[in-house]
Formats: C-alpha cells, sequence, structure tokens
C-alpha cells in the first residue's frame, strides 16, 4: 500500500483541515478524521480511506510516498527518448533503450550504435523531436531527457514506483542547475526556473507546481499518444502544453524532488538573456491554448486592494481592508480559533504582495517605469518592488555570491522574461498572458 506524506500547508483543527494549493477547507465526518489521524500519525490507513485520500492527493493536501521495492515497472519498461541538435548528452551508455533523434544536427551526429537513432532532416524543434523518438517506443513508458542534462544513479527506478497509481500519466524529478563557480553559475543554483523546489506536489495549473520542463521527465507512452504528443506547432512551451493537456485528460501529473538531475546553465550572459526571452515568449501561445492558466498574477481581490492602497502610499486605508478581511474570514471560518482566520489572510497578503512585486517587475515593468515618470508618489513603493523581493531572496539562499551582483542577475532576469512575454503577446495578439486573475478565498470540500 502507498505511503503519504502531509504538505507543509496542512494544518486539521478537528474536523476542518486547511491544505493545498490552492488552498482548500475540508470538513471531515467522523470516519474522515480517523483517516486524517492515521496520515498524521504515519500509521496505516483505513480500509474506508480512499475517498477522503483521492480527494487531498487532487488537492495537493497530501502526496504519495510510493515503495520502490514493490513497483510494478521496472527500467526494462522504459525507452529514453533523446532530441539532440548539434550535440549528443553525456552518459548515454549508462543507460539501456535509448532513442536519439537527430534534429537535423548539421553535420549529422553520430552515435556508436548501441542506441537507435532516427535522423530529421531539417531541425523540426523538440515538440518534433520527441513525437518521432515516440512513434517507435514499444514499451509502457517513455522518458524524455534533453541533451544538456545530467542524469546519473538510479533516478528512473526511483521514479517509476508513482506509476503504480493508474490514475498517474507524469512523474518529473527535481532538476537542479549544475554548480559552477561562475556568477552565472551561482545564480542558476538559487534561482533557475528549471528547479520547481525541494517540496513534493501535484502539478496543475495555478498551484504551487503548476508545470514541469521535459527535460527530464517520464510518461505512460499510451496516455501520450492518446493526447497527441506534443504540440509541434510550438517551438517553446510544448512541455508545458503537454503537461496541461495531460490533466486535462483527467490523468495525474506529480513532481518527485527526492529524485535529482541535473540541467546545464548557459555559459555567457548574452545566451541566458535569450534564454529567458525565449521561456517569457511562451506565454501567450499557452494562453491561447489554456485560456487563464498564465496570468502574470493570480490574487485575490481584497489583497489587490490591499496593495494596491499600498503603492498608492495608503498605509492606514490598507490596515482597514486587511483588518476587513480577516473579520469576513472569521464569519466564514466561525468553527475554527479566531488565531486560524488572522494567520491565514495575514500569510495570504504577505504572500500577494511578494507576488505583486514579482509581476511589476516580471512583466508589467514598462506601465511601471511610465508610471515612475509621471507619478512621483509612486516611484518609492515601484522602487521597492523591484529591490525588496531580490534581497529577502538572497538573505533566504543564505547568500549565493555578492547582495549586489544577485540583485542585479535577478532584477536582469525578470526584465529578459518579461519582455519575452510582450513579444508573444505581440506576436499572437493576445493580452491574456499580461493580465491579473483575481480570485476568492479557497473553496471547500468535505469527506
Amino acid at each position: 500500500m502507498t505511503a503519504f506524506r502531509l504538505d507543509p500547508s496542512y494544518r486539521r483543527h478537528d474536523l476542518v483541515v486547511i491544505a493545498g494549493s490552492p488552498l482548500r477547507l475540508f470538513r471531515l465526518s467522523t470516519a474522515g478524521r480517523r483517516v486524517a489521524e492515521a496520515l498524521e500519525d504515519g500509521r496505516p490507513l483505513p480500509q474506508n480511506h480512499a475517498k477522503l485520500t483521492d480527494r487531498l492527493l487532487d488537492a495537493g493536501a497530501i502526496h504519495p510516498s510510493p515503495d520502490p521495492s514493490s513497483a510494478v515497472f521496472t527500467v526494462a519498461d522504459v525507452t529514453v527518448v533523446v532530441p539532440a541538435y548539434n550535440s549528443l548528452p553525456e552518459g548515454l551508455d549508462d543507460m539501456d533503450r535509448v532513442v536519439v533523434v537527430d534534429d537535423g544536427s548539421e553535420p549529422p551526429l553520430r552515435t556508436d550504435g548501441r542506441h537507435t537513432t532516427v535522423r530529421l532532416n531539417v531541425n523540426r524543434g523538440p515538440a518534433a523531436a520527441r513525437n518521432a523518438g515516440l512513434a517507435i517506443v514499444d514499451t509502457a513508458l517513455v522518458a524524455f531527457v534533453d541533451t544538456d542534462v545530467d542524469v546519473a544513479g538510479n533516478w528512473l527506478a526511483l521514479l517509476l514506483p508513482y506509476f503504480d497509481d493508474p490514475r498517474v500519466a507524469l512523474v518529473a524529478p527535481r532538476v537542479r542547475s549544475t554548480p559552477g563557480a561562475s556568477h552565472l553559475a551561482q545564480y542558476e543554483s538559487a534561482r533557475s526556473p528549471l528547479d520547481l523546489g525541494d517540496q513534493p506536489a501535484r502539478i496543475a495549473a495555478g498551484t504551487r507546481v503548476s508545470y514541469v520542463p521535459a527535460a527530464a521527465i517520464v510518461v505512460r507512452t499510451d496516455a501520450l499518444r492518446a493526447i497527441g504528443g506534443f504540440d509541434e506547432t510550438l517551438r517553446v512551451g510544448e512541455d508545458v502544453d503537454a503537461v496541461w493537456r495531460l490533466l486535462e485528460a483527467g490523468h495525474r501529473c506529480r513532481y518527485a524532488p527526492d529524485v535529482v538531475v541535473h540541467h546545464r546553465p548557459r555559459p555567457t550572459l548574452s545566451a541566458w538573456v535569450r534564454q529567458r526571452l525565449t521561456y517569457g515568449s511562451s506565454a501567450a501561445g499557452l494562453e491561447r491554448r489554456h485560456p487563464g492558466a498564465v496570468p502574470p498574477l493570480r490574487i485575490s481581490g481584497w489583497s489587490a486592494a490591499v496593495w494596491a492602497l499600498m503603492l498608492l502610499r495608503r498605509p492606514a486605508a490598507a490596515l482597514i481592508v486587511a483588518t476587513g478581511t480577516i473579520a469576513a474570514l472569521r464569519r466564514k471560518l466561525g468553527d475554527l480559533p479566531a488565531s486560524e482566520s488572522v494567520r491565514l489572510a495575514g500569510l495570504g497578503h504577505l504572500y500577494a504582495g511578494r507576488q505583486v512585486a514579482g509581476a511589476i517587475t516580471r512583466v508589467w515593468f514598462p506601465i511601471a517605469a511610465v508610471l515612475a515618470v509621471f507619478v512621483p508618489r509612486l516611484r518609492l513603493p515601484l522602487m521597492a518592488a523591484v529591490v525588496v523581493p531580490p534581497v529577502l531572496d538572497w538573505f533566504e539562499q543564505r547568500g549565493p555570491d555578492d547582495l549586489g551582483r544577485f540583485v542585479a542577475l535577478r532584477v536582469a532576469d525578470d526584465v529578459s522574461y518579461g519582455a519575452g512575454v510582450w513579444l508573444g503577446a505581440i506576436r499572437e495578439r493576445r493580452l491574456g498572458a499580461l493580465a491579473p486573475d483575481f480570485t476568492n478565498w479557497p473553496g471547500k470540500n468535505a469527506g
């Protein structure tokens, strides 16, 4: 039987559980409370746990901890597909059942003959290369590994137990940046966009882990074929799109950060900036296919009002609105301690403030620059929005590189990505990737 671990957000007050991403409220029956107590204590679960644990799993309130010793699949059930353009990855000799797809390299790539090679006559992009490899896979599972990713050890075997759940169609490891001595390498070790953190998660748009890159993933072959594979019209963001289409088809996708692979960062500042521009340019195409999935900011209306007042330098009014939200939440959660309403509302506003600052620097920087020029009273709060989050990140990461250089790279990172978002929006003629999404406080579940 699969064991479970609690998400860090998990809190229970008798018959009420608050947990997940985004936060949800679960009201438990007496039987549900027994399941919750067993989860919390790490004891065997009651036989009737499936209904509640499924809901908690799908909300991101708990996460599976499968037993590798009892996995249904083995590495013999996996074919590794490597989309390659002008270079081959290291470590191919350590992997069995490998398909290398040469995506129009000039001159053509040469392998040692141990592995299957598929040649595309022209460069068609990573989606087409992965699909070409997928077409000849005859195993139940397929792993995709990019050429700039270093995999070692038993990373693949450690991911396979997640597929004991028949609803799981995709599992991704944590992709950390390869350590290095350069300033870019140090920054990437702290802020790589491919590194989605050290906490396990369900993958879903609008959650803590809304996507995973295809730098290294394992997928059910039939499930991926059923959705048509990767969208070959997308040169970037095709991996995110595929994950979201798997979810739309009713599958589960899991992020398993206990398993780590390494991605080599760009070697030069110019290549690094181009990478961020490219990443940002994917947002508009994804928004066209998945409306509402890629807003620069997802925030409750109340938090938006609080931080709008703070930007206008009206802290007293902001405090009144924030106090009002605590009172409203207290009425909504009347059977919970008042301290829980204060905690939820307070942390919610603080988290929202950081997200507002990130959106200002990352996507809305052209608008912020114009406002700073023509509205003098906004200059100080806008400058704080630019500087304070990187400084906090620097302290949280225990000082990678020196503070000034880290802040400069963080601002360059955000501006480069944001410029890509604007370029993509102009190219696609869609503004959805530039607009905020206003939400309410979490919904409710019962169990």
